[in-house]
């Protein structure tokens, strides 16, 4: 298993080191070099329809994996307390399943999110309603 470290940083450098797990939480996004070793840099939007970010104790945690089926060298990994568990290569059956699943997962949270703003905007205009009525 190998490890990557964690730096957070305000704006991600245009030279990555290997090993180093750079996170800019202001502008929602992580970068790493890919762990294989072939160099390619690897970012990950952190937000609630992509990637989530913790950190315990210095050690940071990207959930869900990262699959770099674009790359040559389709690597699969987890990053999970600054450890790298690489996991099996995906046949394109999953890598398609995968790809609509995220689709569907990241649907759903604009679905909600848009849901939400207008429940919120027919709550206020009743509320503005009811303090007109109260100003009277």
């Amino acid at each position: 298993m190998e490890k990557i470290k964690l730096l957070k940083v305000e704006y991600l450098p245009k030279v990555l080191e290997q090993g180093i797990l750079y996170v800019s939480e202001e502008f929602g996004i992580a970068g790493h070099l890919c762990p294989c070793g072939c160099e390619n840099k690897i970012m990950t939007p952190i937000e609630p329809s992509e990637w989530s970010f913790k950190e315990v104790k210095n050690k940071p945690t990207l959930y869900p994996s990262i699959g770099n089926w674009q790359l040559p060298c389709r690597s699969h990994y987890w990053i999970t307390n600054g450890n790298i568990e690489w996991s099996h290569d995906w046949s394109e059956e999953e890598i398609i399943a995968g790809r609509e699943a995220e689709a569907r997962k990241r649907q759903a949270y604009y679905d909600d999110l848009e849901s939400k703003q207008v429940r919120k905007s027919i709550f206020r205009r009743v509320l503005d309603w009811f303090l007109k009525l109260l100003s009277n």
